[in-house]
């Protein structure tokens, strides 16, 4: 399964813009920063992530308020087929409390 959530500020954003085929499409940097456990020890987690919200959730991510923290589901792809790069694509979001 590849599934992934997490909580992250929205720090930069990219006009909406429409692929050939015209699928509405929007790229982001997502800002993470948490404490988890591991190994029993606590460990500050933090990360920057590309990010694309595509088709129909490209809409109101791209109205979503720059600096705002949401918690965000999707999956990580690569960037393109020769790409080792990964790309996390932002399947729906939502205000984190």
């Amino acid at each position: 399964m590849n599934q992934l959530q997490f909580v992250a500020q929205i720090c930069e954003r990219d006009v909406l813009r429409y692929t050939p085929a015209g699928v509405p499409i929007v790229t982001a940097t997502l800002m993470h920063s948490s404490q988890q456990m591991e190994a029993g020890v606590a460990r500050l987690v933090e990360f920057d992530i590309t990010a694309l919200a595509a088709g129909e959730i490209s809409g109101r991510f791209s109205q979503a308020e720059l600096g705002a923290v949401h918690q965000f589901t999707g999956f990580l792809a690569k960037k393109n087929r020769s790409s080792k790069s990964l790309v996390f694509h932002i399947i729906d979001f939502c205000a984190a409390a």
